[in-house]
């Protein structure tokens, strides 16, 4: 069927006048198109989601680089074009021949910074090469948006030839007319060759790690373990310490040590409240980091124990019973100091923080410890105003024969505070806790002498390798429950989470359905969460300023007059901060 041919079909095919199996088209266009209408993909939209601040892969871009060089010398005015993509498909690369198809495929936002996944896009020979994780040939009306018609497009992705992982796609593009039967053989000849110059790229990384990890051993009576971003090479005693979110938890903490020198120390908490005081050497170039070499001995107490010994057999991230406030940073160990003490009063508790950081479910863990068998009962203080009454009578009879949280207390109606009042004070000790934001200025939260604080995930986002098979094993009864990779865990914790746990949870559960039981890896994540984008990565100085002004935009509800008075800065100063530090005004976590 020619082109003309095809066109027809194609608008009778999406006008529901033929069947999209009786259409003629390919079984792989088909299916390509099969699962942009289950995605919603509009035919005749035309727009592309688009990142200016390309993060073009080093180990891809290494690779790839002299061949692109070499296949654009050989297009020069050419009618084809060489397209780079990432593993998300974004476009980080592009070499074209003449002006015509440059002009073409800047109209059709074929250019860098442009994501081009098939769920975004439609069929085109990026996304749906991803998809089918193999070459992809779509020409003319096969592709499922109109404004890609007038392409050729030939893609096939790029493989780590040790990991198997995609690390991208080589796509060659032209007008429909200018198709020649070599561009098929000619794509996949260049893959070879960058597949070809990552396996050398990777083969001497690894061979430096291997060095420098057998030097480090000879000579070390500790735990030591090599490693960059894909390669983990451990002794005998770093594998006892060692869980798998450790190596993107030590990786993160030598990086940021590191910074332009050679060597760091210092003490990382790993996983399982496991403490060691640690030393890190880098491995590499300065300019091509292949990884580095860390020798750790577990932290001693003043008495000369140690705190952390060999793991035991199972699993250390397993949820257990007794284990409901998970994590290793350092807000995560005031939140279980705070809960503590919280579990010396019998007075009434307010569990303040943002939307999604899991204050019920701090409170349900201080009733579990506190009150043992008593009944514990969530009131909603935002639905008291459609029955005032009834809800204080409820209220009444709860705490009468158990304990009750009141959540959302700072929205509670004013008319009410003061019946509310009567009855908190009148409940038996150790019975009410309650949720807000903040303590406000509202009068009944001075009823509750005893607040904890539940800190937002971007102040703990290290802890995201322990919340995650608690939140994961809730929703499945799998066991055990997926664990994260560590790309995976670097790429969650380099976000903002303005959503908190609650975010985190539907991330992860719709990356646990994706992984279909598997561990979970970057391509599981959903397509907006695969980048490491949003949050800082400067200095912890700046990463500290940029939390400070967060938090203040958030108390002050998105106010920049009111934010930028409570920092003792200027207004113009705010908005400069704001842009310099990355801070998007439109995406601030929900009050």
């Amino acid at each position: 069927m020619d082109q003309h041919g095809q066109r027809t079909v194609r608008e009778r095919v999406l006008d529901g006048d033929v069947p999209l199996d009786a259409a003629g088209f390919r079984r792989e266009i088909q299916t390509s198109w099969q699962r942009c209408r289950l995605v919603g993909v509009r035919p005749t939209g035309d727009e592309v989601p688009f990142r200016p601040e390309l993060e073009r892969p080093g180990r891809l871009a290494r690779a790839a680089g002299p061949v692109l060089d070499r296949l654009a010398e050989q297009i020069e005015d050419g009618p084809v074009s060489i397209l780079l993509a990432d593993s998300e498909a974004q476009i980080i690369d592009r070499r074209t021949g003449h002006r015509e198809l440059t002009d073409a495929l800047d109209r059709a936002l074929v250019s860098p910074g442009f994501y081009y996944a098939e769920e975004f896009t439609g069929t085109n020979g990026i996304g749906t090469a991803l998809e089918a994780a193999s070459p992809f040939v779509v020409s003319g009306a096969e592709h499922f948006r109109e404004n890609l018609q007038e392409f050729t497009c030939i893609g096939s992705p790029l493989k780590h030839p040790i990991t198997g992982n995609v690390e991208g796609v080589l796509d060659v593009t032209c007008r429909v007319g200018d198709g020649h039967g070599v561009m098929k053989p000619l794509v996949l000849a260049a893959v070879r060759e960058i597949e070809s110059r990552m396996y050398a790229d990777a083969s001497r990384r690894e061979q430096l790690l291997l060095e420098h990890f057998l030097r480090a051993n000879r000579r070390a009576t500790s735990a030591v373990v090599s490693l960059n971003e894909d390669v983990v090479m451990a002794n005998t005693a770093a594998s006892a310490l060692l869980d798998l979110s450790d190596q993107a938890t030590l990786w993160d903490w030598a990086c940021r040590l590191l910074g332009t020198g050679d060597e760091c120390t210092g003490e990382v908490r790993l996983a399982g409240d496991v403490v060691v005081q640690a030393r890190a050497a880098r491995v590499g170039e300065r300019g091509s980091m292949a990884g580095v070499v860390v020798e750790m001995r577990p932290h001693t107490r003043g008495d000369g124990r140690a705190l952390a010994g060999r793991r035991s057999a199972t699993r250390p991230h397993e949820p257990r019973e007794d284990d409901t406030l998970p994590g290793r940073s350092m807000a995560a160990r005031r939140l279980r100091d705070d809960v503590g003490a919280a579990l010396t009063t019998d007075r009434p508790v307010l569990l303040c923080g943002e939307a999604g950081t899991g204050k019920l479910h701090v409170a349900r863990h201080l009733h579990r410890r506190r009150a043992g068998q008593d009944p514990l009962t969530v009131l909603d203080a935002v639905v008291a105003q459609d029955d005032p009454a009834g809800w204080i009578a409820k209220l009444a009879k709860v705490l009468a024969d158990g304990a009750v949280v009141l959540r959302h207390l700072d929205r509670l109606e004013p008319a009410l505070v003061e019946r509310v009042e009567a009855v908190v004070d009148a409940a038996a000790p150790g019975r009410v806790m309650a949720t807000a934001r903040t303590r406000g200025d509202s009068r009944l939260l001075d009823h509750f002498p005893f607040s904890v604080t539940v800190p937002a995930l971007r102040f703990r986002t290290e802890d995201i390798a322990d919340l995650a098979p608690a939140l994961l094993a809730a929703h499945t009864s799998r066991r055990p429950v997926p664990r994260l990779s560590p790309g995976t865990i670097r790429t969650l914790a380099a976000r903002d989470w303005p959503g908190n746990i609650r975010e985190l949870e539907s991330v992860l559960v719709t990356a646990a359905v994706r992984a279909m039981g598997s561990d979970i890896a970057q391509e599981h994540l959903p397509p907006e969460y695969r980048c490491a984008t949003g949050k800082s990565s400067g200095s912890p100085l700046q990463r500290a300023e940029r939390d400070i002004l967060l938090e203040t935009l958030v108390e002050a509800r998105g106010n920049k007059l009111a934010a930028a008075e409570r920092l003792g800065i200027a207004r113009s100063t705010l908005y400069r901060k704001m842009r310099a530090l990355g801070i998007d005004e439109k995406h601030l976590p929900t009050p």
